[in-house]
Order: structure tokens, then sequence, then C-alpha cells
């Protein structure tokens, strides 16, 4: 049962929106590379949402409650 397992190495993850990279190692793949500040070329993967982007790391999150669904909880259980 010998290389059942993925190459577990280097993987740069990217978040464009925060404009926020890091170094860390993973099993994902991706045909992209960047060149990273230690002068080494990595496969680097896109992700939507980071630590520095997520409102739930950066405390810029506002809940917003366009339907009442607050106000009907409250009004259900008697808050």
């Amino acid at each position: 049962m010998k290389n059942i397992h993925p190459d577990y190495r280097p993987v740069v993850f990217r978040d464009r929106s925060a404009d926020y990279a890091f170094l860390t190692r993973s099993t994902a793949t991706s045909e992209q590379t960047i060149e990273w500040t230690d002068g080494r070329t990595y496969p680097v993967i896109d992700v939507d949402v980071s630590s520095a982007s997520h409102p739930f790391y950066t405390g810029r999150g506002r809940i917003v409650d366009s339907t009442g669904a607050v106000e009907k909880f409250n009004r259900r259980y008697g808050r």
C-alpha cells in the first residue's frame, strides 16, 4: 500500500480581495505558481475568504436582518 497518500508540500494560499497571502503546507494542488519572498516558486491557490477579509476576524461585520427574523424569534419565544 505504498503511495496512497497525496504529496504534502508547501503551498501559497492567496486572498486577492484583501491583498494577503500565506505560505503553509497542504495536499492541495494547482497549476498556477507564485514566487514567494524566499525566492522559491510555489503552487498558489486563490481563496475567496481568509482571516484578512472575513468579518469575524476583521471586526467589520454587521448583522443584517432584512426579514425581521430576530424580531419574529423574540415575539415567538417571549424575549
